[in-house]
């Protein structure tokens, strides 16, 4: 599986390619950033951002796209900002037909290091181990774009097993009516009566 993961901002969007499969090792294939200048009109930002994305899309062909969700922050600015470059990624992909999941930094560090509150070189250092890179990938926003990916594939069979158990149930408790040749006999319609 290759997993582009994508940790918003409008400053630093990061974006990291990891390709494997859960309980195997995983590798790296790209990672990096995409930039815009802070003092920019936020249409032509929002607008860079997407041609970083799609030129990530296009060289990388992931699979899946893995986000970081959008959480409740005290700086409304930021969330905005975060929120904004979040969709350009999701519209990315979704146009192209490539599944688009969500995960929570807290998912994401509990993936990836074991706790949910690690901090973010706790992330970047088991990234490095994870992926048997030199050193941390800089910056923090590259590191946390392969950490999404990352706990993308680990969880992805899990999530597709409790998916198709929860369908399953569904199917199990609502069957599908079925109407046999005995309850609704075929023949000649009574006189009288139009079929």
């Amino acid at each position: 599986m290759r997993v582009l993961g994508v940790d918003p901002g409008l400053t630093r969007c990061g974006v990291g390619v990891v390709e494997g499969v859960a309980g195997r090792p995983l590798t790296m294939i790209g990672v990096g950033v995409v930039t815009t200048p802070a003092d920019a009109e936020l249409g032509s930002r929002l607008l860079a951002i997407e041609q970083g994305i799609e030129r990530w899309l296009d060289e990388h062909r992931p699979e899946h796209v893995a986000v970081e969700r959008v959480f409740s922050q005290h700086n409304v600015r930021t969330v905005m900002g975060t929120a904004q470059a979040s969709a350009v990624a999701m519209l990315c992909a979704t146009r192209r037909g490539i599944p688009v999941v969500l995960h929570t930094p807290s998912e994401v560090k509990a993936a990836v290091t074991g706790s949910g509150r690690a901090d973010k070189a706790q992330v970047g250092a088991m990234v490095t181990r994870l992926l048997r890179l030199d050193a941390p990938p800089r910056p923090a926003d590259a590191a946390d774009a392969l950490a999404l990916a990352i706990c993308h594939i680990w969880r992805a069979p899990a999530q597709s097993r409790l998916q198709r158990a929860v369908a399953q149930h569904t199917a199990a408790r609502h069957p599908a009516v079925r109407h046999t040749a005995s309850q609704h006999p075929a023949g000649p319609a009574p006189k009288g009566r139009t079929a």
